[in-house]
């Protein structure tokens, strides 16, 4: 019997090792994961994001707008997002926005829980997306603007293959606070 449970643990860590990442459109079903990691997070580690608790609308109003976004045609969307799997399991999101259709959107991407970071997959995960973005949004360019204090996901830009523009301060975007950030892109 300790046999059995042995190799069932030898099982189960192989195909945790075996990562098979999967993207996917955000689904009703999803909505809640994507609230959760937002609304769940800590203070300090929204900071490591460029975030600004205070400046997050309430959950009710997330929710909302999502379900909104999950209605609109490709064309009208203002926001787009995707949910990233990992042997089937919900893992983390990308998103656009802004979007402007049939030009460029800027790109966002988190994973949601620490143990799947670090892994390896990210890389991958972004390059999933970029299909999504560029076909269903009609998009000639893709950008991403991360804290340039937050050396992981300017590391998985590079890695997939988005050129550095620039390095400047701004404000990215309505939950963030004053930032240096790094400018990425990858066009069609």
């Amino acid at each position: 019997m300790e046999n059995i449970s042995l190799l069932l643990w030898l099982i189960i860590i192989a195909n945790m090792e075996k990562n098979s990442v999967t993207v996917r459109e955000l689904a009703q079903k999803d909505i809640h994961l994507v609230a959760d990691y937002w609304f769940n997070a800590n203070d300090d580690y929204l900071k490591t994001l460029g975030a600004d608790s205070i400046k997050l609308p309430s959950r009710e109003e997330f929710t909302a707008m999502l379900q909104v976004q999950l209605q609109m045609p490709y064309p009208e969307k203002e926001s787009y997002a995707l949910i990233w799997e990992n042997n089937g399991i919900p893992i983390g999101h990308s998103n656009v926005n802004p979007i402007q259709f049939g030009e460029h959107a800027f790109m966002h991407f988190h994973i949601w829980e620490d143990i799947y970071r670090r892994k390896g997959i990210g890389t991958q995960l972004i390059q999933l997306c970029m299909p999504y973005y560029f076909t269903n949004l009609g998009l000639k360019k893709l950008y991403s603007e991360p804290y340039a204090l937050n050396p992981a996901p300017n590391a998985l830009l590079q890695k997939a293959g988005f050129t550095l523009l620039k390095e400047y301060t701004t404000t990215p975007g309505s939950i963030t606070f004053v930032q240096p950030v790094k400018l990425w892109e990858i066009a069609i």
